[in-house]
């Protein structure tokens, strides 16, 4: 059976775009979609990108255990990993990853101990925060919220197993592969 990796690092990191990079380049490694409570950016497509839902939705499976994990982001909106896709991909030996917060790799962590838990590291402090401001899509006092719990994040990188720092594209998705074909 494939050992789940679970990719995790502050916001505006680049979890995201390394993600996407790693489907196009290796189709057979699935990433799971997570459920949130927030609103779609622009361009962004209900069960491709987010599963986007109600709060009432969301509690809806969190009662009946349907998450794997989930956490309140950046004090604001809920995210959360469906737990029978991650369960049946590897029950079926296919290579899976999750790109989740560090509150959702903690959980688990507490859940699942034997998978590879991978930190994605900004080169520096400035150029997450380059990144961040050149999004756009936060106002100034969601920026500030996501600054603050990032400061709580990158000092948890000793948690995890591994550490890639995400100052090229290209590298960083050939080393987070690596890493998804070695957990297998």
């Amino acid at each position: 059976m494939s050992r789940l990796v679970v990719l995790a690092g502050p916001t505006a990191v680049g979890k995201g775009t390394v993600v996407r990079a790693l489907s196009e380049a290796r189709p057979e490694i699935w990433v799971s979609v997570s459920a949130t409570t927030r609103t779609p950016r622009p361009g962004e497509i209900d069960g491709v990108h987010y599963f986007f839902v109600s709060d009432e939705e969301f509690d809806r499976m969190i009662a009946d255990g349907e998450l794997l994990e989930w956490a309140v982001v950046h004090g604001a909106h809920r995210y959360g990993t469906p737990r029978r896709p991650v369960e049946e991909r590897l029950a079926d030996d296919v290579p899976c990853v999750l790109e989740i917060d560090l509150q959702g790799a903690r959980q688990v962590r507490a859940t699942m101990p034997e998978a590879l838990f991978v930190f994605l590291a900004p080169p520096s402090w400035d150029e997450l925060v380059r990144r961040l401001v050149g999004r756009g899509t936060e106002s100034e006092e969601e920026r500030e919220r996501r600054l603050q719990t990032a400061r709580d994040e990158l000092a948890a990188v000793s948690e995890f197993d591994e550490e890639l720092v995400n100052d090229d594209l290209e590298t960083t998705v050939a080393g987070l592969a690596a890493l998804v074909d070695a957990a297998r």
